[in-house]
This record gives structure tokens, C-alpha cells and sequence, in this order.
């Protein structure tokens, strides 16, 4: 067998087995989703106890409102408790609230959430819970109106003041307080929405082969990204982004559109160019690993091929079982390992910021080292150019086989 026919045979086996391994992904992926679903019904007791501790006995009113006492005779009534959701940054945000007679929020207590555990503790520590408390339901309960939220919660601090608000609108309408129905949600269109635009132009314009300034225009393009994406507004791409999707948790796009112009901006391109313009042209994260290269002296040290076989494939698993803890406790944010916030923001456990700092230290003399064996970001890419590239080929032997 010549060399030729020994290298297109390595090239049919290596596709087939990845072929078999994105299938076996999507089986488990759709049956972590499934059981997931059925693990969805939680207890929602405790935040109901915890947002009225002073009451020992409550009335079931209806499946989101019960009435709570401080003893079974229901003679000593210590005030409300409405069940109600808003749309945080990583999905459905279910709150038990506490309202009095008058319709004043007595307090509140978090029954379900989908958000990272590392922003909710940090919108716990602020105590903005506490801010919310005395406010009567005729409030906007607006940030930055008549609400102040936490700095690099925004998504998580809304979706706590909306269902907060929902909730002591539930009980005043029980009551039969008026309630007016809450305007319509703004579209929010600004900086990161623009630089983001921009920066799809930009990795479009590079990419066209009479251009002549593609190296210069791509540093532009990752300071960019790094400065206003990462550290002004901390909104690099992640894994939960991802996890979203998957689980069904879309954001209302009047207020996120960011999200749909990043996800879907990336798929589109993806899909019609097969490039990735997010990793290669302003990816906050490996903007910041290529400056430390340019300080470092940096170079592309790739191991050898068995080494550099077993790491794409470590990788794939690390991403695969992110994606499956993800669905399996519907919670986007709950498995993702990403350095990014602790970067960006400084928020992260103490085993994220010894990873940060050797990502960093090894970015000095490897280009790139987080998102070449690390970021689960990389895997998705492959697994997309594997399915589109097995897509082609279907289609290409289907008209073939028409044509013939």
C-alpha cells in the first residue's frame, strides 16, 4: 500500500471515529436533558419558610401563593408568600417572596436559580436582597431608578428586583389592590452591543484576500475585545452561554441582545465560512494570554502526536461532561470551569485564581496555552466543523448519486 493511500485511510479512520464519538455525544447530551427535565419539580418549602420565618403554618392558596400563621388555628396571620420567576442571566430565577396585607415586601428567599454560583454569592455578600425589603408593590423596582444593583451582576440583580416585584403584585391582586401592568421592556442597545458589530466587521473585513493589513487590523480587533468586552463589561463568551441554548433558557432579547448578536453572530459565520471570528479576532481571554506572549517571547510549542492526541481528546471529554452535569441539574453555569470572571472581575474561587496565574505564567512562553488545551470553547468549534463538514458530504454524495 502506497503512502498516499496510507495517509487517506488515517484520514477515514480519524473521521469516522469522531463521527461515532459526536453521536454518542448527542445521545447521552439529549439523555442528560431528558432526566434533567424530570429533576426540574423542585421543593420550593424552604425558601418558602425562609422568606417568612416569623409564620409556622401555611395555607396553600393557590400553586404559586400561600398564607402564612403562626399556628394552625390561622387566627395570628403574619403575611403572604408568592412563588414567582424572572429571566437571570443563566435561565429561570424562581423567588419565594414575602409580602404584608398592605402589599410591602416583607422579605424573600431564592428557590431555584440557573445562574453562576459565584455571581449569586456576590449579589448575596452585597445584601441586595436587603434593598428590596419595605418596598411597597406599586414601585418600579427598576435598577437604576428606585433599585441599585450589584457591579458585574446586572442580569442576576434585575431578575431578583422583577420577580420580586411579580411576587408582591401576585398578592396585591389577591388582595384586590389594583395592579398595573408593567410597561414593556426597553430595548437595550449600547456600547457592548456596538463594539460587538464592530468587531464582526472587522473580522470580515481581514479576511478578504486583497486587504493588506490583517495583522495589524486583528491586534486592533483583541485589544478591543480584551479592554471593552472583558474588562469594562466582563462579556466574554462562555460555556453556560452554550448551556442556555441547549437547556431552552433564552434571555428576552430587549434586554439581551448582546447574547443573541454574540451566539448567533458566531453560528452564522461559522455555519456559511466555516471561521471562527470570536476566538481569532477579539476573544478577551486570548487577547490577554497574547499579550503576556509578547512579553514573553512566546512560541507555538506543540507536544508530540500522541501527547497532542491525548489532550484534544481529554478536552472533549472535560467539555462533554461540563455540558452533561449542566443538563442533567439545569443549571448553565454550574459546571463551567472558565477563568474568565477572575481575570475580568476578580471573582472566583482560590482554585481558579492559582489557574489563572499559571495560565498566565505559561502564556509567557506558549502562545495561547488556555485555549489550545483548556477552554472548552475549542471542542464546541470542532464538533461543529465536524457535523457541518459530515452535512457536505451527505449532501455532495446525495446529488452526485442524482446526477449519475
Amino acid at each position: 500500500m502506497s503512502t498516499k493511500n496510507t495517509g487517506i485511510s488515517k484520514v477515514v479512520l480519524r473521521r469516522r471515529r469522531e463521527r461515532i464519538f459526536a453521536v454518542i455525544s448527542l445521545v447521552v447530551i439529549v439523555v442528560a436533558w431528558i432526566i434533567g427535565g424530570l429533576r426540574t419539580a423542585s421543593n420550593v418549602w424552604p425558601a418558602i419558610e425562609a422568606a417568612l420565618p416569623s409564620a409556622n403554618h401555611f395555607e396553600h392558596i393557590n400553586p404559586v401563593l400561600f398564607v402564612g400563621y403562626t399556628d394552625e388555628s390561622n387566627t395570628d396571620l403574619q403575611g403572604y408568600v408568592a412563588i414567582s420567576q424572572a429571566k437571570g442571566y443563566g435561565g429561570p430565577l424562581t423567588l419565594a417572596v414575602a409580602v404584608d396585607s398592605e402589599g410591602t415586601v416583607l422579605g424573600m428567599a431564592i428557590a431555584d436559580h440557573k445562574e453562576t454560583p459565584s455571581w449569586v454569592k456576590k449579589v448575596m455578600a452585597a445584601r441586595f436582597m436587603e434593598t428590596l425589603m419595605t418596598k411597597p408593590y406599586t414601585d418600579p423596582f427598576q435598577l437604576g431608578q428606585d433599585v441599585d444593583g450589584v457591579t458585574g451582576a446586572t442580569y442576576t440583580t434585575r431578575a431578583m428586583a422583577e420577580a420580586t416585584l411579580k411576587g408582591s403584585q401576585a398578592v396585591a391582586a389577591f388582595l384586590g389592590f389594583p395592579v398595573e401592568q408593567p410597561a414593556p421592556p426597553k430595548i437595550m442597545f449600547g456600547i457592548p452591543e456596538i463594539t460587538l458589530i464592530v468587531l464582526y466587521a472587522a473580522g470580515y473585513l481581514s479576511q478578504q484576500k486583497k486587504f493588506q493589513y490583517k495583522k495589524q487590523l486583528r491586534w486592533v480587533t483583541l485589544l478591543i475585545g480584551m479592554i471593552v468586552l472583558g474588562f469594562i463589561y466582563n462579556k466574554p463568551l462562555t460555556l453556560s452561554m452554550f448551556n442556555q441554548a441547549l437547556l431552552g433558557f433564552w434571555p428576552q432579547w430587549q434586554t439581551n441582545l448582546y447574547w443573541f448578536l454574540l451566539i448567533g453572530g458566531i453560528l452564522f459565520v461559522f455555519t456559511v465560512d466555516n471561521k471562527n471570528p470570536y476566538c481569532e479576532f477579539f476573544c478577551p481571554f486570548g487577547a490577554a494570554q497574547e499579550c503576556m506572549g509578547v512579553i514573553g517571547g512566546a512560541k507555538n510549542r506543540s507536544p508530540g502526536r500522541k501527547a497532542r492526541e491525548f489532550f484534544k481528546w481529554v478536552h472533549r471529554v472535560l467539555l462533554w461532561v461540563a455540558i452533561i452535569i449542566a443538563l442533567v441539574f439545569r443549571n448553565p453555569g454550574i459546571s463551567s470551569y472558565e477563568i474568565f470572571g477572575t481575570l475580568f472581575k476578580l471573582v472566583g474561587n482560590n482554585l481558579q485564581f492559582i489557574l489563572l496565574g499559571l495560565v498566565l505564567i505559561v502564556s509567557l512562553f506558549v502562545k495561547r496555552p488556555w485555549c489550545n488545551y483548556l477552554c472548552p470553547l475549542h471542542p464546541v468549534e470542532e464538533f461543529i466543523r465536524v457535523i457541518r463538514r459530515w452535512i457536505k458530504e451527505l449532501w455532495t454524495n446525495r446529488k452526485t448519486k442524482a446526477n449519475a
